[in-house]
């Protein structure tokens, strides 16, 4: 195998499908017993969908909950969509699964988290700015890794 196996992508692929399944059962039959989602995505992320209201608002990553109002929730393969309410405003999402920061079901202490990492370039010497940074300068390819979440990190 050229290269090695890539452990990193293939848990990632892993873990999106594991939220594809778990919401595919939720647009089936709803949120059985306490079950209810934190999902963390990145706003920017090109493929992301929601109201510029929110996007000025979340510019960086966005925390949304699926618990007692959702509405219209539609699961594909590539990520969902579903209908939330801020503050008695309903706003329609589109989170594509590589747009996943964190997923959490807090109920059965169960939680994910997908971090990236910039690939150190052993030619350069300066720096890369943090992405979002305040430059246009381009950014190293970005490696992800997968880990599991602990639930202290989402208790006040």
């Amino acid at each position: 195998m050229p290269g090695g196996i890539d452990y990193g992508n293939l848990m990632h692929r892993a873990m999106r499908g594991l939220i594809n399944d778990v919401l595919v059962g939720v647009q089936e039959t709803g949120l059985p017993g306490d079950h209810h989602f934190f999902i963390t995505f990145d706003t920017q992320h090109p493929d992301v969908e929601l109201a510029d209201w929110l996007s000025d608002r979340y510019p960086g990553e966005m925390t949304v909950v699926m618990q007692h109002w959702y509405e219209d929730l539609e699961v594909t393969e590539d990520g969902f969509a579903v209908t939330l309410n801020f503050g008695d405003a309903p706003e329609r999402l589109y989170i594509p699964y590589d747009s996943i920061k964190t997923f959490v079901d807090p109920s059965v202490e169960f939680g994910l988290r997908f971090e990236t990492h910039e690939e150190e370039d052993e030619d350069d010497d300066e720096p890369t700015p943090p992405e979002g940074g305040p430059d246009d300068s381009p950014r190293a390819p970005v490696k992800q890794d997968a880990e599991v979440v602990r639930l202290d990190s989402f208790r006040k």
